[in-house]
């Protein structure tokens, strides 16, 4: 599936905003609990990457700025900044300055294609019919009232945020009618074909340049030093959310709840709804929890370094690939998926709660690079709730998955070096490189299921990219300064 999902990463779909307003969120909100692979750059307890600026923030001082003309037409610079907050808070990255800059440039020029088919769209008379806008804004709508719990969960999420459902749907409105112009027009334009197995086969060994790499693995140990606050502060927050639970338990809608009181504010306004997700996605022990759980029970509090969760797994399956059939694991048994919603009552660690933790894991390094055993300071150290077998080995980890300043503080390792000290939403962490895979191509073999299927979006691509090229020719496009 790497290569699939790699594929589409390449932007094939054609996307037009999607930030209608708060309440119209996707059906799976990104914003979770952090992954246990390293991923964030703070030993913050945080459940939601949090932007480089806020919705609220980049609306206010950057709402008549222009970012660019298309013919006579502007792209706002509040518009690429709501489209930047709805990456990061769906994507759930954290990344750094030069990172968002580039990001912000990128969809800036998505933006810009986006007006540019829409006016083609018009000049070539498309049209969508109001009884096909009306179906989407009818499933919309529907989508959201089941998403925060009933009519009046909804109700009360709209007065919330001072708007209508009248006006929910007007706007629906707006933007769905765009999209569907842009969908049909890149339909008629630029279809996609489907691709034959030997075809597939013949492009994939005629083209190996055209298809991501398998990315380089390094094999690592790991001591983990988590940022705990005190246990007066943690007591308090069990009890609320004992409290929490107790008035679930006595009738109150699950997701009326969260939206109310959950610390979780990426989940809250879903109903605390974490969509679907796999081992290894979410924090061990809320993980955990959504994997035994029977369906629609209210687990007990679950303690992670975020705080207390309050926890209801609503479905599971196997997740599926592309072609619908259940994917696999390395063992051939189907992945299963847990589809889960929670409350979090968060507890925040003070600074003298991280100071004390770094100055800990400082010293761990500094005993490991002593030459004091690294599997011993791993008994005696490490709270790595993670995936790893009793000494600390996590095994190989793509790079790929590494946030920015863990991937740099491991890449230029040497095999049986320890890094130094890195920080990531649980704590701080020491490693130890034992082995290292480097990139290298996808053999035939690896993705021969999956050819048909990513050949057809790259030649897709192909396509769509030149046609895009030929619209952007005959506009006037002029850039301003971001």
């Amino acid at each position: 599936m790497d290569l699939v999902r790699r594929a589409i990463a390449l932007g094939l779909l054609f996307a037009l905003t999607s930030s209608v307003i708060a309440i119209a969120a996707p059906v799976k909100p990104a914003a979770k609990p952090a992954a246990t692979t390293p991923a964030a750059t703070k030993p913050a307890a945080r459940p939601a990457a949090k932007p480089a600026a806020s919705r609220a923030a980049a609306k206010d001082s950057r709402l008549d700025a222009i970012a660019a003309m298309v013919n006579d037409e502007a792209v706002l610079e509040s518009d690429v900044e709501e489209e930047l907050y709805v990456f990061l808070q769906q994507s759930n990255q954290k990344p750094d300055s030069a990172q968002v800059d580039t990001l912000r440039h990128q969809i800036l020029d998505q933006l810009i294609d986006n007006k540019l088919i829409i006016d083609e769209a018009k000049r070539q008379a498309i049209t969508v019919s109001e009884a096909e806008i009306s179906r989407q804004i009818d499933k919309s709508v529907s989508d959201v009232k089941e998403r925060l719990g009933g009519e009046v969960a909804f109700a009360a999420q709209l007065k919330k945020e001072g708007t209508s459902e009248a006006q929910l749907r007007e706007k629906y409105r707006a933007e769905l009618e765009k999209k569907m112009l842009g969908q049909k027009l890149v339909s008629k334009m630029v279809p996609q074909k489907p691709v034959a197995q030997a075809e597939a086969e013949k492009y994939f060994t005629e083209h190996h340049e055209k298809f991501p790499k398998v990315p380089g693995e390094l094999k690592l140990s790991v001591i983990q030093v988590p940022v705990a606050p005190d246990s007066v502060a943690l007591a308090i927050a069990k009890a609320k959310a004992v409290a929490i639970r107790n008035r679930i338990a006595g009738g109150e809608k699950f997701a009326k709840v969260a939206a109310e009181v959950s610390d979780d504010p990426g989940s809250a306004k879903s109903g605390g709804d974490l969509g679907f997700f796999a081992r290894g996605a979410m924090e061990p022990a809320l993980e955990a929890a959504a994997f035994a759980l029977k369906l629609n029970e209210v687990s007990q509090p679950v303690r992670t370094p975020y705080g207390w969760h309050i926890v209801q797994t609503l479905e599971r399956d196997t997740l599926k690939a592309v072609s619908g059939k259940d994917s696999l694991d390395a063992k051939g048994a189907p992945i299963l998926e847990a589809h889960a919603r929670h409350i979090l009552v968060r507890v925040q660690p003070t600074e003298a709660d991280i100071d004390r933790c770094q100055k800990q894991a400082e010293h761990v390094r500094d005993e490991a690079r002593k030459g004091t055993d690294f599997v011993t300071l791993v008994h005696r150290y490490s709270k790595y709730e993670g995936p790893a077998d009793a000494n600390g080995d996590v095994g190989f980890v793509s790079l790929a998955n590494l946030q920015p300043n863990i991937r740099a503080g491991l890449d230029t390792l040497e095999m049986g070096q320890v890094s130094d000290v890195l920080t990531n939403a649980q704590g701080f962490n020491i490693f130890k490189v034992t082995d290292r895979h480097p990139e290298r191509e996808y053999t035939l073999e690896e993705i021969k299921k999956e050819l048909p299927d990513a050949v057809s979006q790259v030649q897709f691509r192909e396509r769509y990219d030149a046609w895009v090229k030929s619209l952007r020719a005959k506009a006037n496009i002029e850039y301003r300064d971001l």
